[in-house]
């Protein structure tokens, strides 16, 4: 077991895929010398050489276009595109090659192609820096989104993304890019579409991902002051979606509430809560709840973005709201 930040488990990830696979090659925007925009790449070139840590031009449809060609001839291309907000630019090849080959070609072609991207919220990067866009590629059939919370399921995750044989999107938070965990020592694949159980408990379930999953983990800390056991589901993967460790928790809590960072209207959170209400309205005890950021876009002001994002304290609050069957607005 060895402790290191966030953005080490990502590197140490690409580091074992890399010496593990000589299929496996990594590239985009200052990957290579720079060792990445934001340190996950760092020492890579000079360990495995220009040609499979390759810098690129900013150009993130010929990024994935490139990426999707080259999974499609045999290699396993690690892409980054720097931030979340970008991958507006490769959508097309994403969600209208990477994501479909496999079905039109009656499944003679795959496409094992990891995507990386950089989420800046919290960071006060404003709305073009900071948006939280997995409801987009998890409502697209033969894409897997993934979204780890901590260095040792970013490790873990990662490294099952690698070896898939389908195109993955793995979202980072920028919030979470320097917080240190324990990570086991050598590989550790940890199965896409597998939550955890981040912190068991029995009066309320709180099913989140990304940074807002620690910020979770933060508010049943509170809640337990108090002497409320909540619960608190980390999804890692947005899709597929674990039903079952979500439906499993809320039979033995009877209450419900998701939290996410992306806004609410048509987000994850409100496909869970229907998910709960079509297979688990009777184990029900109150309403199912939503905590999200609002609808709008994201601000710079460092206040406005502490009041746009869930905080713990709300979380908590939010929690108590559902505890009492009270409604929540």
């Amino acid at each position: 077991m060895t402790t290191m930040k966030f953005w080490q488990a990502v590197n140490a990830a690409l580091r074992e895929e890399l010496e593990r696979d000589t299929s496996v090659v990594v590239f985009g925007e200052d990957v290579g010398k720079a060792g990445g925009p934001f340190g996950a790449t760092r020492g890579l070139r000079d360990a495995f050489g220009a040609e499979r840590v390759r810098d690129t031009p900013i150009a993130e449809a010929s990024i994935t276009g490139v990426a999707v060609g080259a999974a499609m001839c045999g290699l396993r291309p690690v892409v980054e595109i720097m931030y979340f907000d970008f991958i507006t630019l490769a959508m097309d090849q994403l969600v209208n090659q990477a994501a479909k080959m496999r079905y039109m070609s009656g499944g003679e072609l795959a496409v094992p192609m990891t995507m990386l991207t950089f989420c800046g919220s919290g960071r006060g990067s404003g709305p073009q820096h900071s948006q939280s866009l997995e409801a987009w590629l998890a409502h697209v059939p033969g894409l897997s989104v993934v979204y780890p919370s901590n260095p040792a399921d970013a490790k873990g995750l990662l490294q099952a993304s690698v070896r898939s044989d389908d195109p993955v999107v793995f979202i980072e938070s920028s919030r979470l890019w320097t917080v240190r965990g324990d990570v086991p020592d050598g590989e550790r694949e940890i199965p896409i579409g597998k939550a955890a159980i981040a912190r068991p408990g029995g009066d309320l379930t709180i099913v989140s991902w990304g940074w807002a999953a620690a910020r979770s983990l933060e508010a049943a800390a509170l809640l337990a002051e108090g002497g409320i056991s909540a619960e608190v589901v980390d999804l890692r993967t947005i899709s597929p979606l674990d039903q079952a460790a979500i439906l499993e928790s809320v039979s033995r809590t009877g209450h419900l509430l998701v939290v996410h960072d992306a806004a609410g209207p048509f987000g994850p959170g409100a496909e869970i809560c229907a998910i709960v209400a079509e297979h688990a309205f009777g184990d029900l005890k109150a309403p199912v709840a939503r905590l999200t950021a609002p609808f709008a876009p994201a601000p710079f002001a460092n206040q406005l973005e502490h009041a746009y994002y869930p905080t713990a304290a709300r979380i908590a609050a939010v929690a108590q709201q559902v505890l009492e069957g009270a409604a929540v607005r």
